[in-house]
């Protein structure tokens, strides 16, 4: 395979990160309007924190969290069982080559940073941090 002498790092390309913006932009704005014919779906305030796709663009995981939390299963679910409808509709308001195939996930990002935040505020990590101040070495 031919390599990219733009990237040449193990992360994403520029293209896929703004692929998958627009993606998540588009997802955003069908989910806000309602424009999927299931009442499932509709009755939940959802909100797309990220989406990732693959080197080849044609899939696409969208990082999906209902509002609050709540019912995140049966959400998540709506979502899966209205895919192609949601490809459809995202694949309309943009200009690319293929249609991504849409995947979607919980987004455990908002549970991660309270995990996160919960240990720094525990007394033995404050200690360790504020012990070990970092040194300027010249």
């Amino acid at each position: 395979m031919a390599q990219n002498r733009f990237h040449s790092g193990t992360g994403p390309s520029q293209r896929q990160l703004r692929v998958g913006e627009l993606i998540r932009r588009t997802l955003s704005d069908v989910l806000l309007r309602g424009d999927v014919h299931d009442p499932d779906l509709n009755r939940h305030s959802i909100t797309v924190g990220e989406v990732r796709t693959s080197p080849d663009l044609k899939v696409a995981t969208a990082y999906v969290l209902p509002l609050g939390g709540h019912d995140a299963e049966e959400a998540l679910a709506a979502l899966r069982r209205n895919a192609g409808e949601l490809r459809h509709l995202v694949a309309k308001a943009m200009t690319l080559k293929y249609a991504p195939q849409l995947r979607f996930v919980l987004d455990e990002t908002f549970d991660r940073m309270d995990d996160t935040r919960r240990l720094l505020s525990e007394d033995r990590v404050r200690r360790d941090v504020e012990s070990h101040p970092e040194d300027d070495e010249d």
